[in-house]
């Protein structure tokens, strides 16, 4: 698949949707796919996206100026890498309010970077908001909302919106329970865990991932495209 430099946002408003899974998934994805790949942490506590996969991962932190220039100039940076930026609940009002600040997903269209957001999506208000807060925010960026099946199909999907053809409701597949426990002690990459697993958890992971890939591979179509299309916009 031809890939450009993206930045990929996955953020939810809620604490335990699913985010640092979807984070850690979606950079083994790119390392599976030969891509280089950065990622960013911006979670407190513990089971972060730095424990699981620290070779790939900065923590990064936004409560000062100086955090706040340094992540996103990395962010921006013309390096051809796939970003991925695991955005905690706790940062989530900080970090978006800072990125409409600075004009930042229309900086990433005239630098070639595909700008996205994937949303964690939950039934309450408070989320509903913040969703649609995101696309008045943040217009130049590919939003799409993520159902995570482990909390079944319904979540009110009718609340979260499109914004245009090139945006995709984005499944998390739900994970086989006799796996969670190998997969929930850091640190642990699924690029490589094949090899350490008996047999049948072994073939239940590598189907698990290859429905994974299949949402990612039609996530990042999708996203390229409006990204096209928003530097057309912004040229013309």
């Amino acid at each position: 698949m031809a890939f450009r430099s993206s930045v990929t946002i996955i953020a939810s408003p809620r604490s335990r949707v699913g985010k640092t899974l979807l984070a850690r998934l979606l950079t083994d994805f790119h390392v599976q796919e030969g891509h280089t790949v950065t990622a960013f942490d911006l979670n407190a506590g513990g089971g972060t996206l730095a424990q699981f996969l620290p070779e790939q991962t900065s923590v990064s932190a936004i409560g000062d100026v100086q955090g706040q220039m340094a992540l996103f100039d990395r962010l921006i940076s013309d390096d051809g890498a796939a970003k991925i930026v695991d955005v905690g609940h706790e940062s989530f009002e900080s970090f978006f309010a800072l990125a409409q600040k600075i004009g930042f997903a229309d900086e990433a269209v005239r630098r070639s970077i595909a700008p996205a957001i994937l949303f964690m999506i939950t039934p309450d208000a408070t989320a509903v908001e913040a969703y649609r807060g995101l696309r008045r925010r943040l217009p130049n960026a590919v939003l799409s909302p993520v159902l995570n099946e482990i909390f079944g199909n319904a979540q009110h999907r009718e609340k979260y919106q499109f914004g245009g053809t090139n945006e995709i409701m984005v499944r998390l597949p739900a994970l086989a329970p006799g796996l969670r426990k190998y997969i929930e002690t850091p640190p642990f990459s699924f690029a490589a865990a094949a090899a350490d697993l008996p047999a049948d958890f072994a073939n239940e992971m590598q189907r698990w991932l290859r429905r994974a890939s299949r949402e990612f591979r039609e996530f990042y179509l999708r996203a390229l495209l409006a990204d096209l299309q928003s530097s057309i916009r912004l040229q013309s």
